[in-house]
C-alpha cells in the first residue's frame, strides 16, 4: 500500500471590495436602464402623438423638432410625481433625450442640442435632483431649441 499524498488547494485569490461597491455599482446600472428606457418608451411616445403640424418623418430636422416640443412641455417638479403628470415628464425627458440624439447622428448640427441633453440627464441620474447645473443645461436646450 502507498503512502496519500496529503492534499494540497492552492491559495484562490481574495478580491476585496469596499463597502458599498456592490450597492453603488447595481443602482447605477438600475438608473442607466431606467434613462436608456424612458428614452425609448419617450421616443415610441413622442413619435405616435398627434400634432397639429405634420412633420416630415425621418429627418434630423424632424427629429431635433420633436426632440424641442417633448422639451417643451417638460416640467421638471413633475418629474418624480406620481400617476399620469409623472409619466408624461418622465417620458418627455426621456423623448428630449433620444429624439436629441436621432438627430445629431444624422446631423451634426444637432449634436450640441444632443450634448446639452445628455448631459443634464446624466448629471440628473446622478444627483437625482433638478439642481441648478441641470437646470442650467435644460436652459440652454431650450435655448437652442429656439434658435432652430
Amino acid at each position: 500500500m502507498q503512502p496519500q499524498q496529503p492534499s494540497t488547494l492552492a491559495p484562490t485569490p481574495t478580491s476585496y471590495e469596499q463597502p458599498g461597491t456592490r450597492t453603488r455599482t447595481v443602482v447605477l446600472s438600475l438608473i442607466a436602464g431606467l434613462v436608456l428606457g424612458a428614452g425609448g418608451m419617450g421616443a415610441a411616445w413622442a413619435m405616435n402623438t398627434d400634432s397639429d403640424a405634420p412633420v416630415a418623418g425621418g429627418t434630423p430636422a424632424a427629429d431635433a423638432r420633436a426632440a424641442c416640443e417633448a422639451l417643451s412641455g417638460f416640467d421638471p417638479e413633475k418629474y418624480t410625481a406620481k400617476g399620469p403628470a409623472g409619466e408624461v415628464a418622465f417620458n418627455r425627458y426621456g423623448a428630449a433625450g433620444a429624439l436629441s440624439a436621432a438627430a445629431a447622428a444624422g446631423d451634426p448640427a444637432y449634436k450640441e442640442l444632443a450634448q446639452t441633453i445628455s448631459r443634464s440627464q446624466n448629471r440628473q441620474a446622478r444627483v437625482f435632483d433638478f439642481d441648478a447645473t441641470v437646470k442650467k443645461d435644460l436652459d440652454r436646450a431650450r435655448e437652442i431649441c429656439r434658435a432652430l
